[in-house]
């Protein structure tokens, strides 16, 4: 299986979570209408990207209201899906964590957010996500019907390190569910998308949730795919919207062939070591 339609789901976020999953179930049959095989939520689609919100919609993942309603829906329509991510309570901690479901509704994968989103951009944004949230500290990579896929949460993907372990390690496709905000979206959204891209000669895909200007935190929206080129071959606005396009990963091989950045590389000099 080389040719995959992905459904990125760039839903609007608001602040009631049985609406949110109302409204993530809605985009995931739409997406089952029109033959998706992997479909992608976003970063926290189930809670207001907040601290406070994070600690107040946090589930523990054996008895998660929401993966279960995930869960029922990839089995239900025999689809793999990747819950972007939510707040995932363990331990008395609290955690930014992706689940992929196969299709047999099973979790087959969990990311917990690597890289945690403290900034300070003067005069524009201040976050903190350590305030609440620890930080996750295994790379993730997952076997699917169509070969290996690698998951990283937002921030994560600032990290080129991050990205090449997982192409290292076999991923074909880096799906990367994330909430850019209207400072950072603008100027480094697409860049950081094309780049790991274009690094590792792999698709790179961000599903974000729309901008909500009634939110504390306005996300930059632009749900993307990037292909192994470097190029853009889907994107959406700010709004709420539901993408779905096919990839084919030959292009990968092609791409490698023409141009062979990971055979070329000088690991006599340097080397990512994987763990």
């Amino acid at each position: 299986m080389t040719k995959i339609k992905l459904a990125l789901c760039q839903m609007n976020v608001i602040d009631n979570k049985e609406e949110n999953i109302k409204t993530a179930s809605l985009m995931i049959d739409k997406s089952v209408s029109k033959n998706a095989d992997f479909i992608v939520l976003p970063e926290m689609f189930n809670c207001p990207y907040s601290n406070d919100k994070f600690i107040e919609y946090g589930e523990e993942e054996k008895d998660s209201y929401t993966l279960n309603k995930i869960s029922l829906l990839a089995k239900k329509n025999n689809v793999y899906i990747l819950a972007g991510s939510i707040p995932e309570k363990d331990n008395g901690k609290l955690y930014n964590t992706s689940y992929l479901f196969d299709k047999a509704g099973n979790i087959i994968a969990k990311h917990r957010k690597m890289h945690l989103f403290d900034i300070d951009v003067k005069g524009e944004i201040t976050f903190k996500e350590s305030d609440v949230l620890t930080a996750g500290d295994s790379f993730t990579i997952a076997e699917t019907d169509f070969g290996k896929i690698g998951i990283g949460i937002c921030y994560d993907i600032r990290f080129p390190e991050l990205a090449r372990v997982m192409v290292e390690n076999g991923a074909l496709i880096l799906f990367y569910p994330g909430a850019f905000n209207m400072t950072t979206g603008p100027a480094h959204w697409e860049l950081l998308f094309r780049s790991r891209a274009l690094d590792n000669q792999v698709f790179c895909v961000g599903v974000a949730p729309a901008l909500n200007k009634d939110a504390s935190y306005h996300s930059f929206g632009h749900s993307i795919i990037a292909s192994p080129w470097g190029e853009i071959i889907a994107e959406a606005s700010e709004k709420e919207n539901l993408i779905l396009c096919e990839i084919d990963l030959d292009e990968i091989k092609k791409v490698r062939e023409e141009l062979p950045l990971l055979k070329n590389k000088r690991e006599d000099l340097y080397e990512v070591i994987k763990k």
